[in-house]
């Protein structure tokens, strides 16, 4: 008898980061949140969804793993920098388990070298806006058949 295939949930998206998510998609409604601020608990949420510690989200955004946790502890709002990029990994954690069909999936994708991304690994990339456009560039032609 085969052995019954694992099924591992889908990232679990809260109320608020969906509506978040769909902001996101909106390049406008994007940069309003941003200029808002998240909440340092969304970035904690979209390092959970990305599979990400919470060293590797201080890293991404430039700053201690202990300021993240006071500002989380706080209530306090991102910077809009660090805001739009925590909604720009948020949409691109979306798209990725759309293209990859699990987190897990997409986190390994994350740290290994990409052939479309120079051979580097798409997770050092997500330092800045721009890195993340291109690491979700590069899902997008996955998603599409597009690997030359």
């Amino acid at each position: 008898m085969p052995a019954a295939a694992v099924h591992r949930p889908a990232a679990v998206y809260s109320a608020a980061l969906l509506g978040l998510a769909a902001a996101a998609a909106d390049p406008f409604a994007l940069v309003m949140e941003a200029r808002a601020g998240v909440l340092a608990k969304t970035a904690f949420d979209v390092a959970g969804v990305l599979r990400l510690h919470a060293d590797e989200l201080a890293d991404l955004l430039h700053t201690t793993t202990k300021t993240l946790r006071t500002y989380r502890e706080a209530k306090k709002r991102l910077n809009p920098a660090a805001s739009e990029q925590v909604l720009k990994l948020l949409a691109l954690a979306r798209r990725g388990e759309e293209v990859f069909g699990a987190p897990d999936a997409f986190r390994r994708w994350l740290s290994k070298p990409a052939h479309g991304l120079g051979g580097q690994p798409p997770l050092a990339l997500l330092q800045t806006g721009g890195g993340i456009d291109l690491v979700a560039e590069e899902v997008d032609r996955i998603a599409y058949g597009d690997l030359a």
